[in-house]
């Protein structure tokens, strides 16, 4: 397969693959906004020449919009590979260029999000352990930092206190997003809306910069659910899932 990468020159022309084609909808312009804004930082985005779901995209970890220490690390933002992609080797593609791109830059190695099982919009650890990473930090709701170190005396990332142990102060549901995933421009609305219309205390903290991110009280932050204090979800949701959730 032939492999695309998207660059501020073809941004708005490309296919980003983990939303609809329409660049008018505004998942697709929230995203492209927000990844506009981090080429410059050092991220990448590589894409399948075909149009699907296979990509990956990656940024040096000091610019990570999560809450680590892995300064000298790679961090995969997100690795996506669905449908009739899978099972060609595709992934290994992938990450074979982010490993090779990482050494040519002199990073120590990689880092990515994931848990012990597999969990939606993380990656899949079977996948990770396959090609050589491993634990690096776990935080109290599961979510895990896994890393791939281009040598073995390499200091191993680490998430930050704020995100070790997930907890906020604020009652009620409360989310914490990002423009990264481009699906919380259409849903976190929606969410909004399904609350008020339902009497439920609910409050949308919109992270918009990276000093936010990297200092959140949790690991997970395109995405995170919490419920009077505690952690929930990271899974995105539209009005019936989050209503099943809490029970109506």
């Amino acid at each position: 397969m032939d492999y695309i990468r998207v660059t501020k020159d073809n941004l708005e022309k490309e296919h980003i693959c983990c939303a609809i084609s329409n660049n008018k909808d505004v998942q697709v312009s929230s995203k492209k906004a927000w990844l506009a804004d981090r080429f410059d930082e050092g991220l990448v985005f590589l894409k399948s020449a075909e149009r699907g779901k296979c990509f990956i995209e990656y940024i040096p970890a000091e610019y990570a919009w999560i809450p680590i220490e892995a300064d000298g690390y790679m961090y995969i933002d997100c690795m996506w590979v669905s449908g009739a992609f899978k099972g060609h080797g595709y992934s290994t593609d992938l990450l074979n260029a982010c490993i090779e791109e990482s050494k040519e830059k002199g990073k120590k190695g990689l880092c990515i999000l994931c848990a012990e099982k597999k969990k939606t919009f993380l990656a899949d650890p079977k996948f990770l352990e396959h090609n050589g990473f491993v634990v690096s930090d776990e935080a109290d709701n599961g979510i895990q930092l896994w890393y791939f170190p281009f040598d073995k005396g390499a200091d191993a990332p680490r998430f930050k206190e704020c995100a070790r142990h997930p907890h906020i102060e604020e009652m009620g549901y409360v989310l914490y997003y990002t423009s990264q995933c481009p699906f919380n421009a259409k849903y976190v609305p929606v969410l909004e809306q399904t609350a008020k219309e339902n009497d439920i205390p609910f409050c949308a903290i919109h992270i918009e910069n990276r000093e936010e991110a990297q200092n959140a009280p949790t690991p997970v932050t395109n995405y995170a659910l919490f419920h009077d204090g505690e952690y929930v979800t990271n899974e995105q949701m539209n009005d019936k899932r989050f209503l099943k959730l809490i029970g109506q």
